[in-house]
């Protein structure tokens, strides 16, 4: 394997935990998958479509996240937000996430 494609596994594995924050962070506001896709990728966490619908199905199934389909336009939407438990899940995982910036940046840089 080369140098960049280690280094990109090594960056997915990172983004990883992030996309689940960013998602119930997002979807504070009900959002349909293409739209928060579309939306992860302008606000820096890309994000396939294939990772995307199966993470949302599991939340949902955790119950941090809940559903209901639009059938207004002509095609049929599911929208997501964010749940109570969500919401407090999002709250508990930003706070960790400081932390893990702040004991980071603290890290000794001489290598």
């Amino acid at each position: 394997m080369s140098e960049t494609e280690t280094l990109e596994t090594h960056l997915q594995e990172l983004r990883r935990g992030t996309v689940v924050l960013a998602c119930l962070r997002l979807l504070e506001t009900p959002g349909y998958g293409y739209g928060l896709l579309e939306e992860l990728g302008e606000r820096g966490f890309p994000t396939d479509a294939n990772t995307l619908y199966p993470l949302l199905r599991r939340l949902e199934k955790q119950g941090f996240l809940t559903s209901e389909w639009n059938t207004d336009e002509a095609r049929p939407r599911k929208f997501y937000r964010t749940s109570e438990a969500g919401i407090r899940l999002a709250g508990a995982l930003t706070a960790d996430f400081r932390a893990i910036a702040t004991a980071v940046d603290g890290l000794d840089t001489e290598l």
